[in-house]
This record gives structure tokens, sequence and C-alpha cells, in this order.
């Protein structure tokens, strides 16, 4: 298997330097998973997000993100879906250092393409849940299973890494699912995904079809997990924890429906939550988060953990005073801006507290009395009460009017 460890020096260092006293608490374990795999589908089921396309020059321009950060597995796209598309997952996989992988139904059009493509991976899948089967498929269990064990056999044949997925695993009955399972490890394959495909499961059902899959094949584990309701990254941890050896995640959590567990997420809470050093140079993850909302047109919440704009912000008096003071107080401590590329930011409005107020006009040049800061922190807080943005240049006026003054040149030096 394909192993990337650089790891940015600075980023390693700041997480261990503190990291003990964060967990001496109820947190007081991070031991329950050692070793991680990310593998990428932002430019496969992240496209496949409805009003999203990602032209030729977009696809490599977020794969080379992709593998310059080390991330373990790019699955790249659909070879078979257009010349397009072929053409574009063939030169990923030219270009990129890390494992690349291509997605292919248990067809043999669809075989044939993803081995011509060039990748490393080919990721072939079938439908096994009942509803699929006869509504979608309109296939019988046998006639799913012998095209699965039948597809395995060629990639392996043709000398590529094989991953197989039983779409829809988490609404399959158990027994077909180990019957499958069993039959196409023993076909070859290297990697068994496990797909929540509709995004039903929960993280400790979820761990308990882990560890039921892990008894029952000698190949790795990897999980696909969806969010439609709000699961996808507990659940791909979940995996982690039963066993699983790697996640299919996208940046910004994009994808069918409600989308995938996020990359960002996933990184994150493995890297700080659980100690474990993924390889993956997470100094980039903002950047890569910006670079995928701009080409996929889908916009970030304020609110999303890691890359919203709102994730290392703080308006609240009480948070933004703490914060001034030692940012570990109201931030999680074991993750930082830093550590994702991004930048603290203390947001002016209704909660504002004098803190904040004293901290921005000292940094704008300004040398207030306590006198001063309580008047501005009061115009502060009415103008950010009428739903109004305090900018900058809204508290330097208001700085004026109460005749804040400047701090002298022979002070600053």
């Amino acid at each position: 298997m394909t192993s990337n460890t650089c790891l940015c020096p600075t980023t390693r260092a700041r997480r261990d330097l503190r990291r003990i006293e964060f967990f001496q608490g109820t947190l007081d374990s991070t031991s329950e998973i050692t070793d991680a795999r990310i593998f990428d589908t932002t430019l496969r089921d992240g496209e496949q997000s409805p009003r999203t396309s990602f032209n030729y020059e977009d696809k490599r321009e977020i794969a080379a993100v992709l593998d310059e950060m080390g991330t373990h597995v790019i699955e790249a796209g659909f070879p078979v879906n257009s010349d397009a598309e072929f053409e574009a997952v063939r030169d990923i996989a030219e270009a990129s250092h890390v494992t690349t992988c291509g997605l292919a139904r248990v067809v043999e059009k669809d075989i044939e393409a993803a081995l011509d493509s060039g990748v490393d991976m080919v990721h072939t899948f079938v439908s096994t849940s009942d509803v699929q089967l006869q509504d979608s498929m309109h296939a019988t269990r046998q006639e799913a299973l012998a095209s699965a064990v039948e597809s395995v056999e060629r990639i392996k044949e043709a000398g590529a890494e094989c991953m197989f997925s039983p779409m829809d695993a988490t609404r399959t009955s158990e027994d077909f699912l180990i019957e499958v399972i069993e039959e196409t490890s023993e076909a070859g394959a290297d990697w068994i995904n496990i797909p929540d495909t509709c995004g039903v499961a929960t993280p400790r059902r979820f761990y308990d079809l882990i560890e039921i899959v892990d008894s029952h094949t000698d190949a790795f584990i990897d999980v696909h997990t969806h969010d439609d309701f709000g699961f996808a990254s507990a659940n791909a941890i979940s995996g982690f924890e039963a066993g699983a050896s790697q996640s299919q995640v996208s940046v910004n959590g994009i994808g069918e429906r409600a989308g995938n567990a996020a990359y960002e997420e996933v990184v994150m809470a493995l890297e700080s939550l659980y100690d474990v050093n993924t390889g993956i140079d997470t100094t980039r993850i903002t950047e890569l988060s910006r670079l995928v909302e701009e080409k996929s047109d889908i916009p970030v919440p304020a609110n999303k953990p890691i890359v919203g704009r709102n994730a290392f912000s703080h308006e609240s008096g009480i948070h933004a005073a703490g914060v001034i003071e030692n940012s570990d107080t109201f931030e999680p401590g074991v993750m930082t801006p830093e550590m994702v590329g991004a930048e603290r930011e203390l947001v002016l409005g209704k909660h504002t507290g004098a803190h904040s107020v004293r901290e921005r006009l000292v940094d704008a040049g300004y040398a207030p009395t306590d006198a001063e800061v309580r008047e501005v922190t009061r115009r502060v807080k009415e103008f950010g009460a009428e739903k109004q943005q305090v900018t900058m240049s809204e508290l330097e006026r208001f700085a004026q009017e109460v005749g804040v003054d400047e701090e002298s040149e022979e002070v600053r030096a």
C-alpha cells in the first residue's frame, strides 16, 4: 500500500506541545486509532453533487493540491463516463505521486476503461441491497455476486490494486453481505469498501458492522459514509475505531444529496483528537477548501467545522476576553487556526466585550483610556444590535467621535 509520511514539522510540534493538558479530564484516551489513511473522492462522488461539474483544468488543479498535501488515494473519476473524463483521469494518474483510483461498475467496458486510464487502483462496485437490486439494477443476488467476483478477478489479472464495494451495504441483508465480502475477498480484492450509500448508519451500528466485516475478510477495510442525517464524519471515525484502515472523504463534504464525510473534519479529528500522524500537510486544508468551493460553486457555510469563516472567530465578550488571554480557553487547544492554514478573528458586534474592543483599538494604533473603551464598546454593541456589520472603519469612526488619542510614534517604537 502507498504510504505518505511527510508532515509539516511545525504542525506536529504544535500539536504535541500541550496535548497532555487536554486529555487529562473526561477525554483521557487517544489510543483508539493508531493508523489511518485518507481516500479522497472529491473528483468523483464530490462532482456528483447536484448542479456541480468540474472541467479538465478544475480536476487537474484540485488533484495537484491533494497530491502535494500527501492524500493517500485520489479517486480521479469515472473513466468510462466520457472521453473528457477518461483524459482527465489518465493525466491525473500520470502526474500524481500518490495512489490514483478510477471507478468502474461490474461491467467489462467500465473495468477496461479504468485499467486503460493507467490508475493504480480500480474501484468496482455493485448494488447488494434488495431494493437496489430489484428496482435499480434489475438483477438477482446471484447475478450481482457473479459479476462482482468476475470483475475483481479481471482487475487482479491486469496487475492493478482492487477495491470492491457492495453498494448500499448498510441496507443489505447481513447474510448476503457476508457472502459477497467472502467471495470477493477470495477472488483477490485488496480492499473491501463498506458504503453507507443512503446515509442511514449511526456511529454505534456502523462500528458493529465494520467489526463483522473485519471478521470475514483478510482484505483492508475502507468506509464510505454519507451525511443524510449528519453522521458522515462521525461514522467514518467510528469505522476507524472498529478496525477500518481507510475512509473515503470529500473536500467540504460535497457529494450526492447531503454529501460525504468531509476531508477536513476527518483528517483533523484523526490528527488532533486521536493523535494520528496521517502524513497529510494540514496547513493547506483551508486553501484546498477555498479551491473546491470556487470550482464546485457550493458555498461553505460560515459555521462549517474547520473551514467555515466562523470556525476560529469570536464575538462573545467572555469568549473573546478568554481567547485574548490564552486562545486555548475557548478553542479546542489541540487544533489551532495555524494548523489548517486559517487565521483567528475577533469579530465586533452586539456581543462584543471591552477586552476585544481594547485589543482592536490598540492594534489600530490608538491608546484608549478605560472610560473611552467603555464608550466605544457601548457604540459597537448598539450598532451591532441593529444588525449592522462593525468594520474597522466603523470602529475608528467611533474612536474619533469619542476622542480617543492615537498612540504616539515614540510609544509605538
